[in-house]
């Protein structure tokens, strides 16, 4: 049977507990846009209901701990259908008794749930580290990011604190959303609708501080003065900066 539900974490936590109270396993959920009709196949749609979300997310931290209970939203942010359906598995089980199936790694469920939450977890430490600000002209700092997977509520808190004292602006254009701060609070921002279907690709013009290409340009020169090519080693720096990173990179433009 496919679970119907409308794409966020509290609703997919939803699906799971429609499953139990309704004894429907196994079932796959999906979102409204993903499915195609089929014959022959039952669907439920599943409304998102915080207060039955809120009783999975306590009930599984209460069988293994905070720290692995949030794994399972890393693994949702990755927007891997298959990591869903094996997150939705390893759930089924922990809560039917098994709370120490994630180290059964013969299964190939939560093989694969382990191979995505690595995955999530080096491009979330990737984007704190390959992110460059710009300054714009009214004194906003903004980043334009296309990260794998849907990485931007897992460094939010890391950049709140690092950048608390400037107001900056953190954009994915793939997901058509991002993280704006003000100094005081962090909070998401999206294009407006007319905006979405004016183009396939979002185009965002921001007035560049007229200081911001100065300090870009001495970036570059130091990097450039700082690198020994006698040392240069192309197949170990792209192991660990690879080139989609560098449009980033002000040192690689």
């Amino acid at each position: 049977m496919y679970y119907l539900f409308d794409g966020t974490y509290l609703g997919f936590l939803c699906c799971v507990f429609e499953s139990f109270e309704r004894k429907e396993f196994p079932i796959t959920p999906l979102v409204h846009t993903d499915y195609q009709i089929a014959l022959f196949a039952e669907t439920r749609t599943i409304v998102t209901d915080n207060r039955k979300a809120l009783r999975v997310q306590k009930g599984l931290q209460k069988r293994v701990g905070n720290v692995e209970a949030m794994d399972f939203y890393r693994a949702f942010l990755s927007e891997d259908r298959k990591a869903w359906l094996a997150s939705f598995f390893i759930l089924h089980q922990i809560f039917n008794g098994r709370a120490d199936i994630r180290q059964h790694y013969g299964n190939d469920q939560v093989l694969y749930f382990s191979q995505i939450l690595k995955k999530v977890s080096r491009e979330r430490h990737r984007m704190k580290a390959f992110i460059r600000f710009s300054k714009s002209s009214d004194g906003l700092y903004f980043a334009l990011v296309e990260p794998d997977f849907n990485v931007l509520p897992l460094i939010s808190d890391f950049f709140r604190k690092r950048y608390a004292d400037m107001p900056w602006l953190i954009y994915d254009m793939k997901r058509k959303y991002g993280l704006l701060s003000d100094m005081r609070q962090v909070g998401e921002v999206h294009l407006s609708l007319k905006e979405v279907q004016g183009a396939a690709a979002p185009s965002i013009a921001i007035a560049l501080d007229e200081r911001d290409e100065l300090f870009q340009h001495l970036w570059k020169h130091y990097y450039t003065s700082t690198n020994i090519e006698a040392r240069k080693n192309m197949k170990l720096h792209l192991q660990h900066v690879p080139r989609r990173y560098w449009k980033y990179l002000v040192e690689k433009k």
